[in-house]
């Protein structure tokens, strides 16, 4: 049982791929092109962003996002120390300087108070990830961020249809990302991603630093690809055959995200009473109106690798998010912390794991993998 596929999904889509595709061979361009500006348009609508902006990667959409958003060179922005590596190496590519903070140990991300402690007069962002489920507590980050005159950008890279107060992930602050790996609530058959903003300017930087900083409409014009430079860019364009994918498969986002609570709710109740298990996904409590959208089914568990190893063993894949915290990564080790500096960052990654979880997953397998859980806790006990 793989972690995760999409070989059901493709099947039942593949008419509505096949349209977009053809009008995307009958175009003639299949990067930049008319496609990916129907897409742009689509996921605004769905999210309610005044634009939404395609590139190559969710990775690209951060820096991308941070550069048009106003970070300078050694300006510091704080991140979680458990996430994905991208949160911060984004920060580094954009010129700047990553600082970290701990988490909440429930919902997995930012710690305001942490966040607070970590800010120096060098600070100029705050970088909520929204992980796993849920949004981190944008009330009170934007209260520090506020006291202390701070920008907000959100890694919304796993968020796609998680709403704050009505609100989507990525509109908070000044902006966000969303990623499409294959592997996302919406995911590409490659690699893809989006900038979220209400700010004009900030759409129309990024729309030019996606393209060799070329500013004015250049998508689908072939002309534009010769006119003047004003700010350096980078080659981060979205290309076409993945905008044809995510435009049929956005068509139905909202029943894949149905069919995700349904699978969550059905592991949360066969697991609950499993011996070992320390914590299930818990949606925090918030002073204002938030939806989980379930994109990970993660658990913490006391003895995580063995229990990977029974399941693997057993042909059950999962992921292990995240081995190890951010301020231990070799790559910021010039960064001067040390082990123990964020307790809550160091036992997630040392205690959570990711079970198969996708919509094609049947109620059969999830009870098969809990089942096989169940056995694994059997055997630490005997």
């Amino acid at each position: 049982m793989p972690f995760f596929t999409q070989v059901e999904s493709f099947e039942r889509i593949w008419p509505e791929v096949r349209r977009h595709l053809t009008e995307v061979a009958g175009s003639g361009k299949f990067s930049h092109g008319q496609k990916v500006a129907e897409f742009e348009r689509a996921l605004a609508a769905y999210t309610g962003a005044r634009h939404a902006v395609a590139v190559n990667s969710g990775t690209d959409a951060l820096v991308l996002l941070l550069r048009a958003a106003g970070l300078r060179p050694g300006d510091e922005v704080v991140v979680p120390a458990f996430t994905f590596v991208a949160s911060a190496s984004s920060v580094v590519l954009a010129g700047g300087r990553p600082v970290f903070a701990d988490i909440d140990p429930v919902s997995y991300a930012l710690d305001p108070e942490s966040v607070a402690a970590a800010i120096t007069p060098r600070t100029r962002f705050v970088m909520p990830v929204h992980l796993f489920c849920q949004m981190a507590d944008m009330d009170a980050l934007a209260g520090v961020a506020a006291d202390h005159g701070l920008t907000i950008v959100e890694d919304s890279a796993e968020a796609i249809g998680m709403r704050w107060n009505g609100k989507h992930a990525g509109l908070l602050g000044a902006g966000g990302v969303l990623s499409f790996f294959p592997t996302k609530t919406l995911g590409a058959l490659g690699d893809a991603g989006a900038v979220l903003t209400d700010d004009d300017r900030i759409a129309e930087t990024v729309g030019a630093l996606r393209h060799h900083g070329r500013f004015g409409p250049t998508l689908g014009d072939f002309r534009r690809i010769s006119t003047e430079t004003t700010q350096a860019g980078q080659n981060s364009k979205a290309d076409d055959i993945q905008a044809a994918v995510l435009l049929a498969k956005l068509d139905r986002l909202d029943a894949d995200i149905a069919r995700r609570a349904e699978l969550a709710a059905a592991y949360t109740e066969r697991l609950a009473t499993v011996p070992g298990i320390l914590r299930l996904p818990t949606v925090v409590a918030r002073t204002s109106a938030t939806n989980p959208v379930y994109y990970v089914y993660l658990i913490e568990v006391r003895h995580r690798d063995a229990l990977a190893a029974f399941l693997a063993q057993r042909g059950i894949g999962t992921e292990t998010y995240y081995p190890v915290p951010l301020h231990r990564q070799p790559c910021f080790a010039q960064l001067g912390y040390d082990e123990g500096d964020f307790p809550h960052a160091e036992a997630a990654c040392r205690r959570t794991l990711a079970l198969p979880f996708h919509p094609d997953l049947t109620m059969d397998q999830v009870d098969h993998v809990c089942e096989t859980i169940r056995a694994f806790a059997q055997e630490e006990a005997a």
